[in-house]
């Protein structure tokens, strides 16, 4: 949990932004996220322990929702700072809305 919490950045959600909830609280929620959907899929108990089968889990769930790998990986960066730039997307209210996207697909 901690790693997680040194590089997940709760701090834009909308709702510590509006002051209704803390950056904890957000957090939480988010990790509970992988716990219930791995041990939903695996019929286990929550153990408050995020392993790395239930990180990869959770993100293959969600990367089979998302129909372009470009958006998954900006998504991804810009929730994990993989690439230890997201701080450069801060001037975009989405994280679609960035430089790589405007340029017209090539073929």
């Amino acid at each position: 949990m901690d790693d997680i919490k040194d590089t997940y950045d709760a701090k834009r959600n909308s709702d510590v932004l509006l002051g209704k909830r803390t950056e904890q609280a957000v957090l939480n929620e988010f990790l509970e996220t992988f716990e219930a959907h791995h041990n939903m899929m695996n019929n286990q108990e929550k153990d408050a322990q995020i392993t790395p089968e239930e990180f990869l889990d959770y993100y293959k769930s969600i990367s089979a929702s998302i129909d372009d790998d470009n958006y998954f990986a900006l998504m991804m960066n810009n929730s994990w700072n993989l690439k230890e730039d997201a701080n450069t997307y801060k001037k975009y209210e989405k994280g679609w809305a960035n430089e790589d996207a405007q340029k017209p697909a090539t073929a």
